[in-house]
């Protein structure tokens, strides 16, 4: 069977269980992205069937199912939800997230960097474009090689993700006045929370879906500033809860106005 760049297939080996885009060919092996999780991975190419995109769930039911959980007062008051940075090295994955916070009318910035560049470039954009909220994403991975699981050898890109927390807590110290929402599939989801993220992937080295951190920053975006987020509301509106992303209470980002 021939492949070709561009390609939806699945792992027989896996037993077909993620659709992959085929990004890459060299020789016998392909590489690739998840069509909807944030994993990147490499794969013989007589391990690989042709797939299709069926079945899948549409973002506009994602954006559906957060507006119902949103109870906003839209006849008396007024409302500005916080603003977020979201740096993802994903384009098609930001495309996505940018999509879902203009239908909540969230303001929102995307910049597509690569994950090795995000902690050289993640404070010149804090500083440009002052949010409440920055989201520091793209692909990842976990080599089951070790019982250490906090080894950072044992990751594709979480280095990367925890370099750019870092640097991203040079410019704002408190987790309150920016919030932080870092890590893709399998991340190494303490040490992200330890360098200073509030929300991170991924407790139990899982895959996470394309959305969920644009999930997260939707909902911290539109929770009060007066308040305490709804810590379990948050993860639970993910693909895998609390296996996928864990995190801190902090108040929400959501000023509220009146008169309408």
């Amino acid at each position: 069977m021939e492949f070709n760049i561009g390609d939806l297939v699945t792992r027989k080996s896996h037993d077909n269980d993620i659709v992959f885009k085929i990004v890459g060919i060299n020789g016998d092996i392909v590489y690739l992205n998840g069509l909807d999780v944030r994993l990147i991975a490499d794969s013989d190419i007589d391990d690989l069937e042709k797939a299709n995109d069926t079945g899948r769930n549409s973002d506009d039911d994602v954006s559906e199912l957060l507006n119902n959980e949103i109870n906003l007062d839209r006849n008396e008051y007024f409302y500005l939800p916080g603003k977020i940075l979201h740096i993802d090295a994903d384009n098609e994955y930001l495309k996505r997230c940018m999509s879902l916070y203009k239908k909540l009318k969230i303001k929102a910035y995307g910049v597509t960097l690569k994950e090795k560049d995000i902690s050289s470039n993640v404070y010149n954009y804090l500083e440009e474009i002052r949010p409440d909220i920055v989201v520091i994403t793209g692909h990842d991975a976990y080599y089951k090689q070790s019982n250490n699981s906090l080894n950072e050898d044992h990751y594709k890109n979480s280095s990367n993700f925890i370099r750019a927390v870092i640097e991203a807590r040079k410019y704002e110290k408190s987790q309150e006045k920016l919030v932080i929402i870092a890590g893709a599939c399998q991340s190494n989801y303490e040490e992200l929370i330890k360098a200073g993220a509030n929300f991170a992937s991924s407790p139990k080295r899982i895959n996470i879906h394309a959305l969920d951190p644009a999930i997260v920053a939707s909902l911290i975006a539109l929770s009060s500033k007066s308040s305490p987020i709804d810590l379990m509301k948050i993860i639970n509106s993910t693909k895998y809860k609390e296996e996928g992303i864990g995190g801190i209470i902090t108040n929400g980002t959501m000023y509220t106005g009146y008169p309408r």
